[in-house]
């Protein structure tokens, strides 16, 4: 196996997470593993804690990674290619410049295969707002099934309804709400795609390896196997076909 040096960058979009270390530490995780088995030599690392709008060139830490890249001669390898960019515009500009840059989810696609996949991840924003209400529908749905955490968020939306809150103010509280489970939703999506990864093949063995890493529910509490259907079917995360395995 040839070895090939790489720059390590990982992105993570507040800061927040950069104190926390979430999303950072699965990030890590995807490239060290991506390494050992492609014969990579990581030969530093940089953090950026921004949007994702700015291109890599005008972060700090993106800056000074495209900048050893070409001093060593080595190439850029991030985690997934929203860590990079989710502007189409962006990574077509690094690939027309001959920027050599690896993905750790996918190392062996091609430039053409790249510029695909940002295609698709710039048009997976606009289903955003269609995922929202998705996911608002299913929160109603678990509620009506007696589902205990569902029922008590729509407890607190009614009784903030109840008292007399306008139709602005109850569209502003239903969208917060909303955005809080998103979000906390994507928090998890790394950690549920690693486990799988690792051979994680029924909806149990992701909860235990969930609960093995220490990574808690949204109420704080262990994973079960419903609650990672739930949170997998939300996010459109399947485990992978026998043909993928072998």
């Amino acid at each position: 196996m040839t070895i090939i040096d790489v720059v390590s960058y990982c992105r993570v979009s507040s800061q927040g997470q950069g104190e926390s270390g979430l999303g950072l530490e699965a990030q890590r995780e995807y490239i060290d593993r991506a390494a050992k088995q492609n014969g990579w030599n990581i030969v530093g690392e940089f953090v950026d804690v921004v949007s994702g709008k700015l291109a890599i060139e005008d972060r700090p830490e993106g800056a000074k990674a495209l900048a050893l890249c070409k001093k060593l001669g080595a190439k850029l390898v991030v985690a997934k290619l929203d860590r990079l960019s989710r502007s189409v515009h962006h990574i077509a500009r690094l690939l027309d410049e001959a920027m050599d840059f690896k993905v750790a989810t996918m190392p062996q696609a091609d430039k053409f295969q790249l510029h695909l996949f940002a295609a698709l991840a710039e048009q997976e924003r606009s289903f955003i707002a269609s995922r929202t209400k998705e996911a608002l529908a299913a929160l109603q749905k678990r509620a009506n099934e007696g589902d205990v955490q569902s029922l008590e968020k729509i407890a607190r939306r009614t009784d903030a309804l109840e008292k007399g809150r306008t139709d602005a103010n109850r569209a502003k509280a239903s969208e917060a709400i909303q955005q809080r489970v998103n979000s906390w939703q994507e928090s998890v999506r790394d950690p549920i795609d690693l486990c799988i990864r690792k051979g994680g093949r029924t909806l149990q063995q992701v909860a235990d390896c969930l609960n093995g890493k220490g990574i808690t529910t949204s109420r704080g509490g262990s994973w079960s196997s419903m609650q990672v259907k739930r949170v997998m079917q939300n996010l459109a995360l399947t485990f992978p076909s026998k043909e993928e395995v072998l």
